[in-house]
């Protein structure tokens, strides 16, 4: 069998086991980020109870494209990252295209983590400034992905259970100060207002590649870990947003400044100190892992689909963000506006025709192979492409 670049030793038993969960909280780590912030405040504007269909359905669809994604994944002996399997399957435009997506995407996506992470480390710790909390975790994480997929993987591992138990947590601690009277809202006029948030919220397909890395000769259990990596967003999501709606509302929520419409500045202005600190904690985390797992797509990009030494696509992928946020050039609002515009729209689009060429064009048989019809992707292309649509109208108009 072909060996793949950075694939790990092999190990069965509890190792292989070891693995297997590694692979899934590599997922669950990437998409649980920034969008966890922004989700409850779009979903009490337009409807808790249509937010919670929205994040289903929409989780599904990220779900089907993640799988898609294992199958190209599976089906190429050569080891690319995502721009390398669009320049395989759909040629050099489409390999630049997919490039100019991931380059805003990725990028955008590590410079509202730093901002995120600044922020909120200067919350809980209340000293310095929140510049020297995003230079502090740039230097710890940087440090992680340096050390390469099974560090990082195992933190992910670790970060992501932790990030679970803390949801839980907030849960248990707020049900009695939960209002059922704010989940029953529903608003016509914002239907389609949660729906470019919660896209950007369910965005993990750069972690795809990393985990059949990850799992090495085991890719026969590259299905299941993205079942489970794509299943723990959902319920995360959706007990998220039930408990920050129903204490929060949507009244307290518009009495905020527009910077301060997240999830855990809310729950810590109209909650207990506890909650705010454990919401902040989960912030914190959820970032955290993202920022990792992105990170190391984006090396991988540079690294193995344009032939950079490993030195200089580290320094590439972690040059960019650094300076923006040194220059204060935005804020986190604003780039996860400018980011959203592309994720999910363009880059899913991108990977449905890529499935449907890898299915004919593939050089490996693949440990598994999606029995969807036809119709599906072309459901989910139009889906993407009206994400795509709504998100350039709402930001210019």
């Amino acid at each position: 069998m072909f060996k793949k670049r950075g694939t790990p030793r092999a190990a069965g038993g509890f190792l292989s086991q070891h693995h297997f969960l590694t692979a899934s909280s590599m997922l669950t780590g990437t998409v649980i980020g920034a969008g966890i912030l922004g989700i409850p405040y779009v979903v009490a504007k337009a409807g808790f109870w249509y937010g919670a269909i929205l994040i289903f359905l929409l989780g599904l669809a990220y779900l089907f494209l993640h799988l898609s994604l294992g199958e190209i994944v599976i089906r190429t002996k050569k080891q690319y990252q995502l721009t390398g399997y669009a320049g395989k399957y759909l040629g050099p435009l489409g390999k630049k295209i997919m490039t100019l997506s991931l380059f805003i995407t990725l990028h955008g996506a590590l410079i509202a983590y730093l901002i995120g992470e600044g922020a909120t480390l200067h919350f809980l710790f209340k000293i310095g400034s929140p510049l020297m909390y995003s230079l502090l975790f740039f230097l710890i994480a940087s440090f992680i992905v340096s050390r390469g997929i099974k560090t990082t993987g195992r933190t992910e591992l670790l970060l992501t259970i932790v990030l679970v138990i803390v949801v839980l947590f907030i849960g248990l601690f707020s049900l009695e100060n939960i209002n059922t009277a704010e989940l029953t809202f529903f608003h016509p006029l914002f239907f389609f207002l949660p729906y470019g948030v919660i896209l950007f919220a369910f965005h993990g397909t750069p972690a795809i590649p990393e985990m059949q890395e990850e799992l090495g000769k085991n890719k026969k259990h590259l299905r299941k870990a993205i079942l489970l990596g794509s299943s723990i967003p959902i319920v995360v999501y959706l007990l998220f947003s039930f408990v920050i709606v129903g204490i929060v509302g949507l009244e307290n929520f518009e009495k905020l400044a527009p910077n301060e419409r997240i999830a855990t500045i809310a729950l810590s202005i109209y909650s207990s100190t506890l909650l705010g600190y454990l919401a902040n904690i989960l912030a914190m985390l959820s970032m955290f892992t993202s920022y990792l797992t992105i990170s190391l797509a984006l090396r991988e990009i540079y690294e193995y689909d344009y032939n950079l030494s490993r030195r200089t696509a580290f320094i590439l992928t972690s040059l960019i963000p650094l300076l923006i946020v040194l220059f204060n050039v935005t804020s986190f609002i604003t780039i996860i506006m400018i980011t959203g515009a592309f994720i999910g729209g363009l880059e899913g689009s991108l990977i449905i025709l890529m499935f449907w060429k890898a299915k004919k064009n593939g050089d490996r048989i693949p440990e598994y192979s999606l029995k969807f019809p036809y119709f599906l992707g072309l459901i989910l292309l139009l889906l993407f492409v009206l994400g795509i649509i709504y998100q350039f109208w709402d930001f210019f108009f």
